[in-house]
């Protein structure tokens, strides 16, 4: 697939643009795309020997914004405009056992919304991901340059960012799940999951309580990987 949708038909989100050939990013997302294709989640999340640990957690978050906006651009038109973002764990895949639970999320970004703030889940999600989109490409924040430094609270920065890209795929499996199967992309779904959750269990970038929502599909996930 290769158009990005955001809210509504007429919304769009680009994907990050791919950093420049030559640069230390662009090699090393070239080493992720081949240990990739070697089917070994556990060893394509781990930094090379050597390499930049910020530059490493860069390019993956780029990908991982880029696999999610695919994603949920599938199922934008069931997302109901009336449905807020608690997320309803009802749709459990064949790795999850069947486990009922609510979460609630409320946005807030400093700009438009100053205080913590109920919206409909495809208002949330569209938010959400026009905040990522600008973060990441802040070249202050997230630099292509060869040489140009990370700022100093960049961990902070990238935790934030997959805390809440982690709640898109919440929503995706808790509501949208059964129409991903009608399409036919729950392996795609599955595997993308997969990669970002051994990535961010791999670097501790974000708190369990925040992953709470999919625990039983994170605690297969790790069970899986070890018995291999």
């Amino acid at each position: 697939m290769s158009a990005f949708f955001g809210l509504g038909k007429t919304r769009t989100f680009k994907p990050r643009k791919d950093v420049p050939e030559g640069t230390k990013q662009y090699q090393l997302r070239k080493y992720a795309e081949a240990t990739l294709g070697s089917g070994n989640l556990r060893l394509a999340v781990r930094l090379p020997e050597g390499e930049d640990l910020n530059e490493w957690l860069a390019v993956h978050a780029v990908d991982f914004f880029n696999h999610l906006n695919m994603l949920y651009g599938t199922v934008t038109e069931f997302c109901q405009p009336t449905r807020p973002i608690p997320i309803e764990l009802s749709a459990c895949t064949r790795l999850t056992c069947h486990r009922c639970g609510r979460y609630e999320y409320l946005w807030e970004d400093g700009v438009r919304y100053k205080k913590a703030t109920k919206l409909p889940a495809p208002e949330y999600v569209d938010a959400l991901m026009n905040w990522a989109q600008g973060l990441l490409d802040n070249e202050e924040i997230f630099p292509s340059e060869m040489g140009k430094p990370f700022p100093k609270n960049f961990r902070d920065t990238i935790g934030r960012l997959f805390r809440r890209l982690f709640r898109v795929y919440a929503h995706l499996y808790s509501n949208h799940f059964d129409h991903i199967c009608a399409l036919g992309i729950e392996a795609h779904l599955n595997t993308s999951y997969r990669h970002f959750f051994l990535f961010v269990n791999e670097f501790d970038l974000v708190d369990k309580r925040e992953l709470a929502p999919l625990d039983e599909l994170n605690e297969a996930i790790l069970a899986e990987d070890k018995g291999r």
